[in-house]
């Protein structure tokens, strides 16, 4: 197997999660053994490790655009909100909060212009930017950080909230309700809620949707022509054991980058290019007229 590139979300130390392995056996659904197939030819991975909370900020700032272009942004926005000294200038005004360690108490009180300008390689970077100050300061508010150290009480009624911080909340606390509270929040989706799930908290049985998986499960035969994400994802889950969806998530991102793009598969023009040809349904691909259309537009098979 090919090793995995740290140029992705899930990839090298920082995605966090181990090396494993996944007998195929007999599969019992044609994703599982598409997911199989994928192992092969790429990796086979469990997930988890990540902070939550970074992992929250690195998946929003990977929303609409490529690895190559959202990971210098976060390797930036950690050099200057992540935890150390403070420094002099226009940074001070985040300097207490970045003497903690606590990234979310850092970015609560970022300058969004500044912030703005540290990620601006990946694009969107005023939306981005302010989505993320307002997400760090809802899990202070609520959270008390990544991990609550804050005071004991001095007395005070105060609203309750987790002892132990945001990043205990993800990896502890049942999964449909991280879901559930992280798709509240405004600016998270749920391929960014499920990549978190994921990556962070470790969960099997998740199986993030971005553009790659959306395309290739529809192109495949593994979900409906016309499914929308979440109904891919449903299948997904559905159809593929819960200890392979995290590779098979990371894996069919790379196999849409390597073969089955969205303009030019490779099945276009050789069949045999393709290493999972044999497994595809085609929909929406057609090598004798060289055509390629969403699986949507695809006219229903007889």
């Amino acid at each position: 197997m090919d090793d995995e590139p740290a140029e992705n979300i899930s990839g090298g130390e920082s995605g966090g999660g181990t090396a494993a392995s996944f007998a195929p056996g007999e599969a019992d659904t044609h994703a599982e053994a598409v997911v199989d197939r994928l192992g092969d030819i790429y990796w086979q991975k469990t997930y988890g490790g990540q902070q939550a909370f970074e992992c929250l900020v690195r998946t929003i700032l990977s929303q609409n655009t490529s690895d190559t272009a959202s990971q210098p942004a976060h390797d930036s926005l950690m050099e200057r909100y992540g935890a150390s000294e403070p420094r002099s200038g226009s940074d001070s005004r985040a300097g207490d909060a970045r003497e903690t360690g606590d990234l979310a108490a850092s970015l609560a009180e970022a300058e969004q212009s500044e912030l703005a300008e540290t990620i601006a390689s990946a694009g969107l970077y005023n939306q981005k930017s302010e989505t993320i100050i307002r997400l760090a300061g809802r899990v202070v508010d609520e959270y008390g950080g990544v991990s609550d150290s804050s005071p004991e009480s001095d007395g005070r009624e105060t609203e309750p909230r987790p002892a132990e911080g945001f990043d205990a909340f993800v990896t502890e606390s049942d999964p449909g309700v991280v879901r559930e509270t992280l798709l509240d929040m405004t600016g998270v989706g749920p391929k960014t809620a499920d990549c978190v799930l994921l990556f962070s908290g470790g969960r099997t049985g998740v199986f993030p949707v971005d553009t790659h998986v959306h395309r290739i499960a529809r192109r495949m035969g593994l979900a409906p022509a016309d499914a929308d994400h979440e109904t891919v994802r449903e299948h997904l889950e559905r159809d593929v054991p819960a200890e392979k969806c995290g590779f098979g998530h990371t894996a069919m991102i790379q196999f849409g980058r390597d073969y089955c793009t969205a303009r030019t598969p490779a099945c276009l023009d050789d069949p045999e290019a393709c290493p999972l040809a044999d497994a595809c349904d085609q929909v929406g691909v057609y090598p004798a007229s060289g055509e390629v259309v969403d699986p949507s537009e695809a006219p229903e098979r007889e």
